[in-house]
């Protein structure tokens, strides 16, 4: 076991942490969090944990919301029983962590091997002393299994020593419909939704196996002689199931899923885990040499994107922090679409897939929300559970502690064309004709056929959609919002091409989907209509896109005079002046420059950016990466890397703001997405791929490995020597664009392009 216990030895794949502050004991709990995309568990303090402790430990299931009790009530994903407590005690009492020289409560998270280590020593005064390492996983080989280890060492003292292993939180937040020895089965008390847990111990202690006293359901003792040097190894490995509805054989499947894991045994669960992180960094890692806290960045960020997504189920999607906290509820949000999927689809498409059909299978829901409001089409929940229903609370308290209405829920519509956007990128990418006849396909045009319905014609000839909240959430109630505007018309754009596709390929599938649609030329010709006089706030003699209609009308705030603040703008200026302001919470235009930089002539894709990024308050964690992206895209390489770090350290770094609520895991597909869309420049095109590398002076390479269309591809920009090499490693002969020029690469014949030097944007 000593062996396992061993954190890799390269600091870049390690992060560490000593020392127990209180008050940042629940940040340390999120950064050092471990997941599966089925199972989270917070890196909270288990042993000798009074009940009244700091960070309680939470784990979560994908999935499992409820709503509690109260007036306007909004489902949440709610805590489960907690299988990690331990409780290390003399006859006198507990022993206590020592807080003395060397470690005292270290923590290190293997993201390499998807492990969680830690470590302290334990002390009765001067008589007793024992070191304590722990492992902690949740299995990226098998998501319903848990494994828990700890290996304790005497170092002084001979006493009476009892251990006791049991679970916190039986009885709280669910109903328990059965609690043996080794299993429970609870109930949601709203949603009706069935939760198993099974779960066994072993203790050996200088390799021979102990019996245990139970206790109770889930709790168990042990009470021996210590010594010096005697070694204590405690072995946990917990199953667990969820169901969408009670039925009957309680319990079943997670004891199926107990025995499969105490059939393997730790070493072998262990070593099934670690393969398959291995197969994920063989799919996903970026190797980055020249900066060291960039290259931590990146694999923390890379480690918290593996492990939110779960391939095998595709009801449930990824929320705000994943499932390393509570904050949001666990709401999903238009996040997944744009800062997570771009990861996936290019080095996970089984992942990818399985989030786009949650939107597929939340279809009705959306279509629900749309004929509430006097809409056609798929009108998608702002913040969504498991059913699709829209799930933004109503209200909230502002940080002037005043009531405020939320209304994202009712006004920000740019979702439905966020969700369009993925599905047509992951068909871009993957090729999965499959998918787009099944699903993708009518996702596009139930969404089209939204915008279509939204967009109302007036006297000016236009189409215009007002009364709505861009991404840029301090402006509420707005006309035309170009980034709305501008991407619904591309979603309208997308559905009609993918209708002709269908015609073209697949004609017994249109003639079925537009029977079940009751779609028919008519309503394509109105759509067309639609998109081809839309409002759009774009100047043509500027090239400047208005963020909204009479936006260029508003106060005009110097940014820069509030350099060095610690709360959002909103909040020193008051909610009435922002608003009346052209400050931006985050990226609006640079948003939509982001995602569709072919809607911006040559030039005017720096003009935008030059306007609105002074003006932007960054006021959400979604913001920086997306300004990070632009700005290496525009050349303004050394910029994108101020927003890179800015980015990153959201999650890393202790600031004044907490992350105690869960990582910001759109933040670190924000990290990803400015490494291999910005600075290496690769863009996903319908003919091909792309890449227009400008590294950041500091970089002296990059290196990542990428799918498309059923082919492997190995990624390497060396700036030392100015080169770019791409090489094929599964899949038939493609062409590549490096800097605009194509370029073919086959297995045996590798691309190697010359790389341009980073320069300064011009004026444009």
């Amino acid at each position: 076991m000593k062996q396992a216990l061993e954190p890799t030895a390269d600091a870049s794949w390690v992060l560490s942490d000593d020392g127990c502050d209180p008050l940042r004991e629940s940040d340390r709990a999120t950064r050092f969090a471990i997941s599966n995309g089925f199972l989270g568990v917070r890196a909270s303090q288990t042993v000798n944990r009074s009940p009244q402790g700091v960070g309680s430990p939470n784990t979560y299931v994908a999935g499992l919301f409820d709503t509690p009790d109260g007036d306007r009530a909004v489902p949440e994903l709610i805590p489960v029983p907690n299988g990690l407590q331990v409780h290390i005690s003399l006859p006198g009492g507990p022993l206590v962590q020592h807080f003395g020289p060397g470690p005292s409560h270290a923590l290190t998270l293997d993201m390499r091997r998807g492990l969680l280590l830690s470590e302290c020593r334990l002390v009765d005064g001067s008589a007793v002393s024992a070191r304590l390492v722990r492992l902690n996983l949740v299995s990226q080989d098998r998501r319903s299994l848990g494994l828990q280890m700890h290996h304790l060492e005497v170092e002084r003292g001979e006493s009476e020593m009892t251990l006791e292993a049991s679970f916190e939180g039986l009885d709280r937040d669910l109903m328990a419909e059965r609690l043996d020895n080794e299993l429970g089965v609870w109930r949601t008390r709203r949603s009706g939704k069935r939760l198993e847990i099974a779960a066994a111990v072993a203790l050996r202690i200088d390799g021979l196996e102990m019996a245990p006293v139970v206790l109770a359901p889930f709790k168990w003792s042990w009470t021996w002689k210590s010594r010096p040097g005697q070694i204590i190894c405690l072995e946990r490995i917990m199953g667990v199931a969820r169901s969408a509805v009670p039925g009957p054989d309680a319990g079943v499947k997670a004891l199926n899923e107990l025995k499969a894991g105490r059939d393997l045994g730790w070493r072998d669960l262990l070593t099934r885990h670690e393969t398959a992180w291995a197969h994920r960094w063989s799919s996903s890692d970026i190797d980055l040499k020249g900066d060291a806290a960039a290259q931590k960045a990146l694999r923390f960020a890379i480690y918290h994107l593996n492990s939110a997504a779960n391939p095998d189920d595709p009801r449930v999607s990824i929320g705000a922090r994943a499932l390393t906290g509570a904050d949001y509820r666990g709401h999903v949000f238009w996040d997944t679409e744009i800062f997570l999927l771009p990861f996936y689809i290019v080095t996970w498409p089984e992942a990818a897939r399985s989030l786009l059909m949650y939107r597929f299978h939340t279809l009705n829901g959306a279509r629900a929300k749309a004929a509430d409001r006097g809409w056609r089409g798929a009108f998608y929940a702002w913040e969504s559970t498991d059913t699709g229903l829209e799930t933004t609370p109503e209200q909230a308290v502002g940080p002037d502690r005043q009531i405020v209405d939320i209304l994202t829920g009712v006004q920000e519509q740019h979702i439905s064309a966020d969700v369009a956007y993925a599905v047509w990128q992951y068909w871009q990418a993957t090729g999965d004709d499959e998918f787009l006849i099944e699903a993708g396909a009518e996702i596009l045009l139930e969404t089209a056929r939204f915008w279509a319905s939204r967009a109302q014609p007036e006297a000016d000839g236009l189409h215009h959609i007002r009364n709505v909240i861009g991404p840029d959430e301090y402006h509420e109630n707005i006309d035309d919002n170009a980034f709305t505007n501008v991407m619904a018309r591309w979603n309208i754009r997308r559905a009609l091409d993918v209708a002709g596709l269908l015609r073209q390929r697949w004609p017994d599938r249109w003639s079925a989907l537009s029977s079940h649609l009751d779609l028919n030329e008519a309503e394509l010709k109105r759509w067309s209509d639609v998109a081809e006089t839309l409002a759009t706030g774009l100047d043509p003699a500027t090239g400047l896109y208005e963020q909204f209609a009479g936006y260029f009308d508003l106060e005009d705030v110097d940014l820069s005079a509030y350099a060095g603040r610690t709360v959002p703008m909103d909040v020193i200026l008051g909610r009435e002046r922002t608003q009346q302001s052209q400050v931006v919470k985050q990226a609006d235009v640079v948003a939509l420059l982001a995602l569709l930089p072919g809607e911006f002539n040559a030039g005017a894709d720096l003009k935008n950016f030059r306007y609105y990024e002074p003006r932007c308050g960054h006021g959400s964690s979604l913001s920086t990466a997306m300004h990070g992206l632009v700005a290496a895209r525009l050349g303004d390489v050394e910029r994108a890397l101020d927003y890179f770090h800015r980015t990153a350290a959201i999650d890393l770094i202790d600031t004044k703001s907490a992350i105690g609520g869960g990582v910001h895991i759109a933040a670190q597909g924000g990290l990803w997405m400015m490494s291999v869309f910005g600075f290496a420049g690769l863009a996903l095109r319908s003919d091909g791929l792309a890449l227009a590398p400008q590294l950041p002076a500091s970089w002296t390479s990059l290196s990542f490995s990428l799918q498309w269309r059923n082919r492997s591809l190995a990624i390497r920009i060396d700036q030392t020597n100015r080169t770019l090499e791409v090489s094929l490693e599964s899949g038939l002969p493609m062409i590549i664009a490096v800097y605009g020029e194509p370029h073919s690469v086959s297995l045996d014949q590798a691309l190697v392009a010359d790389i341009r030097q980073p320069v300064e944007p011009g004026d444009g």
